[in-house]
């Protein structure tokens, strides 16, 4: 039977086709032609999650008052933990009772606090490039996006002065990310001492995702958003478990800052789920609670399989400067070549999937972004299957 009578909302149509989707599609087809993926594309980490982790989610399978329905709030346990991490890694004091809410991924929370606090014609701040769900989310509740131009030329940073004083009058949200998805920026405390001001001038939420906060090398120190003065008087920080202990498919991440934004988060969620399996919460618990060792390796991992990559990449002919923190590589295309074209190309001639830069935004075009989500075995066949191929900068 047709459905044709039936129309999606609109809501729908204002969003762009999702990259990611679209890659999987593409993948699939080059599986049935029998070629041998390296999947570079998600930031989705390589391994399992670590042994104490995964312990501790077995231990909490096997208690049976694990297997009803979880707090709204999350658990007592799990928020304590959330807090007492932000003490040790930050020195910000949070309350565990109204100033942190555990998540199912921090994706999920980005967008449910859009649906939450934006409503149809809002005015909201998203940089170009970004992480989808930073504009994704406040797009389906009907937010008028106003993008905000980064560039390479100014470090992928946010100029505050080049937002014109009407679009900042009228701006409700203002959603960044440092360390930056996809580009790899870091920014420095002053840059958020600025955000607070600015923010606190135009009477903005910041909405800041910190979700690759221990993927830090050469001894950088990423800042925490509360970590500047006034700042939870105006915003809230998202953080995630996926990236830094190989959790991705556990689905646990967690938003902390303004109680009052936090509660109203916290009502939104009351009506469409019901949080995250007990047991999990158990395991994130945990994973909050890993020495600093096991941080340490995940930072060697990452920074040795990026020293490795940009090596080869610059005897194909890329000038790449290493960056200080996250799991990926954003690199520019060879020269003439847009971002789609020029990922389409890699995968069908080498099998390698990388993500096109304008899947984050239009100021992503004319760049890829390439994940650093296996070990240099492997990125060592993606080198050799790039020479064979004839891929290089200079195409």
């Amino acid at each position: 039977m047709s459905l044709d009578w039936i129309s999606r909302a609109e809501r729908l149509s204002a969003l762009p086709p999702y990259v990611f989707a679209r890659l999987d599609e593409l993948k699939a087809r080059a599986r049935e032609q029998g070629l041998d993926l390296i999947d570079l594309g998600m930031g989705n980490p390589d391994g399992a999650a670590p042994q104490p982790v995964i312990d501790a989610a077995i231990a909490a399978l096997q208690d049976p008052l694990n297997h009803g329905y979880p707090p709204f709030e999350g658990t007592a346990s799990f928020r304590q933990a959330i807090t007492t991490w932000y003490q040790r890694c930050y020195g910000v004091e949070l309350s565990p009772d109204s100033e942190a809410l555990p998540l199912i991924g921090s994706k999920e929370g980005l967008g449910h606090l859009a649906m939450a606090y934006v409503d149809p014609g809002d005015t909201i701040l998203v940089p170009t490039p970004s992480y989808p769900a930073h504009f994704r989310g406040p797009l389906i509740a009907g937010a008028k996006i106003y993008p905000i131009h980064l560039s390479a030329e100014q470090d992928w940073l946010i100029d505050f002065s080049s937002i014109p004083e009407d679009v900042a009058q009228k701006a409700k949200i203002l959603y960044f990310n440092y360390p930056n998805n996809p580009t790899t920026a870091t920014a420095p405390r002053k840059f958020f001492e600025e955000a607070v001001k600015f923010a606190r001038h135009y009477e903005i939420l910041l909405v800041h995702d910190l979700c690759y906060a221990e993927l830090a090398f050469d001894g950088y120190q990423p800042t925490s958003l509360l970590e500047i003065p006034g700042a939870k008087e105006i915003g809230v920080e998202f953080h995630t478990l996926s990236k830094t202990y190989n959790m991705a498919g556990w689905r646990v991440g967690f938003v902390v800052g303004n109680s009052t934004i936090i509660q109203g988060l916290r009502t939104l969620k009351t009506n469409l789920d019901y949080g995250i399996f007990s047991a999990i919460q158990k395991a994130a618990e945990t994973a909050l609670q890993l020495p600093d060792e096991y941080i340490q390796d995940v930072q060697h991992r990452y920074s040795t399989r990026r020293d490795f990559l940009i090596k080869g990449l610059a005897e194909l002919g890329w000038n790449i400067t290493p960056s200080k923190a996250t799991m990926y590589l954003w690199i520019e295309t060879p020269l003439g070549q847009g971002s789609t074209q020029f990922a389409l190309d890699v995968l069908q001639q080498t099998g390698v999937v990388i993500t096109p830069g304008n899947a984050f935004g239009e100021a992503g075009e004319g760049y890829v972004r390439i994940s650093l989500i296996a070990d240099c075995d492997r990125l060592g066949e993606v080198l050799r299957r790039f020479k064979q191929a004839g891929i290089s900068y200079q195409m």
